[in-house]
């Protein structure tokens, strides 16, 4: 399952299956110009990046955003109709993609108000579902995730730290997780490792490299 799935550093994630999906484009290197799929979590200058959407950008790209980007979207070059707005608490079928919306907040600090519904994704592709968490901690609806493979943030400051991600992995119980969020604003590497060797022995974890 993991052949096929790309970390490019923070939250940014590529997955490369028949469709080609990105998850919160950032500081991207290179121009890929290969989406035909790009989820946005929230509105945050490192989750939604008009310069780096734009390095993934193709002709006929479908673009999926929260609510709060409606105003802001205007600045990248693409058509009205492939953009989809989404809610937390919804089901959309984008395509061949089904795509759940998973309220991503915190619950203890400032950064991420539940009120502004910004949100995680549960995507189903090919029978297999990726869970996205975005930007969150450990909630009542994160801990009703049922999902294959799980990115989970790990960082701590803005989002669950790698101990609080340990209880919700276990909880959850996905087939695989990939920790993300870390390694360059908030939390190192070593968060990630000691994130691997503490969660369920029974639940497989991959420390990508950044590409």
């Amino acid at each position: 399952m993991i052949n096929n799935i790309k970390w490019l550093g923070h939250s940014s994630v590529k997955i490369i299956l028949d469709k080609i999906i990105y998850i919160d484009p950032y500081n991207i290197k290179e121009n890929y110009n290969d989406a035909d799929y790009i989820f946005i979590t929230h509105s945050h200058y490192d989750h939604y990046s008009c310069n780096d959407i734009n390095k993934c950008l193709k002709e006929d790209t479908k673009l999926i955003i929260t609510s709060d980007l409606i105003d802001k979207v205007n600045t990248i070059n693409i058509k009205e109709e492939y953009i989809t707005t989404v809610l937390p608490n919804n089901n959309y079928q984008i395509d061949d993609l089904l795509v759940s919306t998973i309220p991503a907040y915190n619950t203890n600090k400032p950064f991420h108000p539940k009120e502004n519904n910004w949100v995680g994704y549960i995507i189903e592709i090919n029978n297999i579902k990726y869970y996205i968490a975005g930007d969150t901690d450990i909630t009542k609806e994160a801990k009703s995730v049922k999902c294959d493979i799980a990115f989970l943030p790990i960082g701590g400051t803005y989002t669950m730290d790698y101990k609080e991600a340990i209880i919700l992995t276990n909880i959850i119980k996905p087939k695989l997780v990939v920790p993300i969020h870390y390694g360059s604003i908030v939390g190192t590497i070593n968060d990630a490792i000691n994130f691997k060797n503490s969660i369920d022995k029974n639940i497989k974890c991959e420390l990508l490299d950044k590409k």
